[in-house]
């Protein structure tokens, strides 16, 4: 960021943007994990989060980046590994995968290619295929945690390696979680834990499945909690040394009294900074909590703050007139943008999920608790719990689209991160252009896609030299114009024969 817009203010404000981000994620891989285990045990919300940030901090902060790295890898098969088992042992007792995957299809939970345009629908080809996009940018491209791991390797063709292995890692897991959505439907298609009331939220259902469907495997719920555990501890460990480093390097460590430091006493400040993004993470974690569906949120939250900074970072690589003032008008314009858009979502509910009908005919059988006849969800789509007959959800949508007016604010969350990335783009390039674009001499080609780059450099060409063309006979016009000004003056002057 500092070498392409030669500013290092830009580079802070992008840096604190992306510990903001950061952060809000960390807060939120604390929360869910912690719902997880106060579902199969008896531990608290809080008191979970605050021993788990307390040993990822511990061991962060004793041995950094190396510790990251190895502790990784052995996080990442116990959450492939925990999830998978799940998974397994519950198609073997729902009788395969194709009994879950019919089971899901007459419960209308299956749709695949919704070529639908409309930008207000929550899931489409379109829109989920532009939220994959911005992710893996954002994730991969520009990730200061992922960035780490890639400079951690010996070289770069192994760094290049691990992208297209990070690629294939993340679309494994992606399937495997979708998938063991569907078995946790399938399983409970007839009896549902959130509508009869032993849930309080839709995060839970996979923890409740495993403790009441499974619970008769011992070490399977410890099983899962270490899954669950793997995935957060990888995610805030490395995350929380990423941050820790951004502070040091693009803050500190150019002050005159940190500057001064040795190598040890430098990295004991580090590691200071990760025990406080610990904290911090604890905190964030409790506010997420309280604001909803946790990947509606964080998605929200991340998009608004994070589409702007990629769109920095695009246009400083495929737009190379953008200059600094266009960048951090862009950023701040877009920022406020969506911020406000991000806000209004939360206070109106607009693109909040739509919550499917939901059956609870099995439950009368269970003692556990008593069931009203009629359960509403959103106000507007409810049926008989006495009946075990599942609404028309294509009929229910239809009909509440057409009563219904939508606003901006029901936008779908997988279009607000690259949209956020093109508003910054828009305006810092016409801001660029306003203030004077930066001039091909003072690009260096290794922060600028060379394409565009050579683009750039050809029309700047042409125009100069159409500029100096309009220069030079212009100039030629004006000297004729002064040359024959001059002969009428000495006509003027000149004495009669």
């Amino acid at each position: 960021m500092e070498l392409r817009y030669n500013s290092r203010v830009l580079r802070q404000v992008v840096t604190i943007g992306g510990m903001l981000t950061s952060a809000v994620y960390m807060g939120m891989c604390l929360y869910a994990p912690s719902l997880a285990l106060s579902t199969v045990t008896n531990l608290s919300v809080l008191a979970s989060m605050c021993i788990m940030g307390g040993i990822c901090t511990f061991y962060t902060t004793i041995g950094g980046v190396k510790a990251v790295v190895y502790t990784d890898v052995l996080q990442t098969l116990l959450m492939f590994g925990g999830v998978l088992v799940v998974v397994i042992l519950c198609c073997s007792d729902l009788g395969g995968v194709a009994n879950v995957i019919d089971i899901a299809d007459q419960g209308q939970r299956l749709e695949f290619l919704n070529m639908d345009p409309s930008p207000y629908v929550r899931h489409t080809f379109w829109s989920t295929f532009t939220f994959g996009f911005f992710v893996v940018i954002s994730a991969i491209g520009l990730s200061q945690s992922t960035l780490q791991r890639f400079i951690s390797v010996s070289s770069l063709t192994i760094a290049l390696r691990l992208c297209w292995f990070f690629l294939v890692g993340l679309w494994v897991l992606w399937v495997l979680f979708f998938f063991s959505g569907l078995v946790a439907y399938s399983t409970y298609s007839t009896c549902d834990p959130l509508a009869a009331g032993y849930i309080t939220k839709a995060d839970q259902i996979l923890p409740y499945l495993v403790t009441h469907k499974l619970s008769h495997l011992p070490g399977l719920a410890g099983l899962f909690v270490a899954a669950v555990y793997g995935g957060v501890l990888s995610s805030v460990s490395s995350t929380g040394n990423s941050m820790a480093c951004m502070v040091w390097e693009d803050f500190l460590k150019l002050r005159p009294y940190f500057s001064r430091l040795s190598d040890p006493a430098a990295t004991k400040v580090i590691k200071l900074l990760s025990s406080v993004t610990g904290v911090l993470a604890v905190i964030l974690g409790l506010m997420i909590g309280n604001l909803g569906n946790i990947f509606h949120v964080i998605n929200i939250i991340v998009s608004c703050v994070y589409g702007p900074i990629v769109g920095i970072f695009l246009s400083g690589m495929l737009l190379p007139w953008t200059n600094y003032k266009g960048s951090l008008v862009g950023l701040f314009g877009a920022f406020t943008i969506f911020t406000w858009l991000a806000v209004g979502k939360f206070i109106q509910g607009g693109g909040a999920p739509t919550m499917l009908p939901l059956s609870t005919h099995g439950c009368h059988n269970n003692s556990i608790t008593t069931l009203s006849p009629t359960i509403t969800f959103n106000s507007s789509t409810y049926f008989d719990l006495t009946t075990s007959e599942m609404p028309d959800l294509t009929s229910a949508s239809s009909e509440m689209g057409d009563d219904d007016e939508v606003s901006i604010y029901d936008l779908s969350y997988c279009l607000m991160g690259i949209l956020g990335a093109v508003t910054s783009m828009l305006i810092n390039s016409a801001v660029s252009i306003l203030t004077g674009p930066t001039q091909p001499k003072q690009l260096s080609e290794d922060v600028v896609f060379p394409p565009a780059l050579r683009l750039y450099k050809w029309a700047w060409q042409l125009s100069t030299r159409r500029h100096h063309q309009e220069n030079t006979e212009q100039g030629k016009q004006e000297d004729w114009e002064e040359g024959v000004s001059m002969l009428h003056m000495s006509s003027l002057h000149t004495p009669s024969s």
